[in-house]
């Protein structure tokens, strides 16, 4: 499984600067050594993927 396919969880760390999108659809640029936030529309615990 290639790195642009693989799915994060909020509070795992990011492994590269970037757009990521929620399972909401949302968009986020989230920076390197940062960790995954919560869904910014639900607020809740999410799935992150690169754009």
């Amino acid at each position: 499984m290639s790195n642009d396919t693989r799915e994060f969880r909020t509070g795992q760390g990011v492994p590269q600067t970037g757009v990521y999108i929620c399972q909401s659809g949302e968009r986020v640029e989230i920076k390197e050594n940062d960790v995954f936030p919560v869904c910014p529309t639900k607020g809740e615990e999410t799935m992150w993927k690169h754009e």
